[in-house]
């Protein structure tokens, strides 16, 4: 038996989750399973439809999947003991059906199912990004993304909204969120000018992590006339903490452009980092500290247009 905790946007507690896990990890490849791997959607498509969004001013809404892995359909022979507690007094195994959470395919099974289920409704899977779905009509389009069991949707045909979201001939129970406010770490807010993008509660569990939660706010990214060489200073014992911290910044210049060049340049020394490297991370970790609210704004525009920016040098 599994338990999980679910948390909002705040860090405020949503609800408690118990599920039935297998032991995934006794499966043997090639007989158990044989393909695992999963399409999840781009974070790069993720904003260009929140930026389609916002210009063309229609909502964004978030969808749930009631117990989404056990939708997928199993194509192997998989057995499993009995759970605890239940009476087994000949001690039978369990042959699986459908899958289960645990299971090494269960992701991938189960973004099959949910593929043929929007399919059927009349949707066209992206071929440059496979969890991305489009439903065209003369007038209309309606454009699903799909993160796992997360599903988010925005369009101007209320009718296909409301279809997916209410569809009687479901072959799976689709719980309709409302709109969108909190996406995988991204949080999503509506005002006047278009629609607000930042990683506020991600950004703070960084620094509590790190320890810079309450540190001295630096004015820059990196420090002035910084530049970084690969064996400049002394190597670090265990470089697991600065692969994880530059790890967990690049997720967030995904709202945080003004530290893209920084977390690059970081990047360049995750196989040897040395004291130097870190001295950077630290300060970097600082100006983050100074600026944890900081996102970017998608416009809402009459028409469509792209903006570049760049470094004054």
């Amino acid at each position: 038996m599994g338990f999980q905790v679910k948390l909002n946007a705040d860090g405020s507690l949503e609800r408690y989750k118990a599920r039935l896990v297998v032991r995934g990890n006794t499966q043997k490849e090639g007989i158990d399973y044989t393909e695992t791997f999963s399409p999840v959607v781009k974070l790069t498509t993720i904003r260009t439809i929140i930026a389609l969004a916002a210009a063309r001013k229609s909502n964004l809404f978030q969808l749930d999947v009631n117990n989404a892995f056990l939708h997928g359909d199993l194509h192997e022979e998989v057995y499993m003991k009995m759970p605890e507690g239940i009476p087994n007094p000949h001690h039978k195994v369990c042959k699986l059906q459908k899958s289960l959470y645990g299971l090494k395919q269960a992701s991938r099974q189960w973004h099959s199912k949910l593929a043929d289920f929007l399919k059927n409704q009349g949707y066209t899977q992206s071929k440059n990004d496979y969890s991305l779905f489009l439903h065209s009509s003369s007038q209309h389009l309606t454009i699903v993304a799909v993160y796992v069991d997360d599903i988010f949707v925005t369009g101007f045909d209320a009718t296909a909204i409301q279809l997916l979201k209410h569809n009687p001939h479901a072959a799976i129970g689709i719980k309709d969120l409302g709109l969108l406010h909190y996406f995988l770490g991204f949080e999503i807010s509506h005002v006047p000018d278009g629609i607000t993008l930042t990683q506020r509660k991600f950004t703070l569990d960084l620094l509590k992590q790190s320890g810079f939660l309450d540190a001295k706010p630096t004015a820059t990214p990196l420090p002035l006339n910084c530049k970084l060489v690969p064996d400049e200073g002394i190597p670090l014992e265990d470089p697991t903490s600065y692969r994880t911290h530059v790890g967990k910044l690049n997720l967030l210049s995904n709202t945080r452009p003004d530290i893209s060049f920084a977390v690059q340049t970081l990047s360049q020394f995750m196989q040897h980092p040395t004291s130097s490297h870190l001295t950077a991370l630290h300060h970097l970790l600082r100006y983050v500290s100074g600026t944890s609210g900081q996102g970017i704004l998608l416009k809402g525009l009459d028409q469509l247009q792209l903006s570049a920016y760049s470094d004054s040098d």
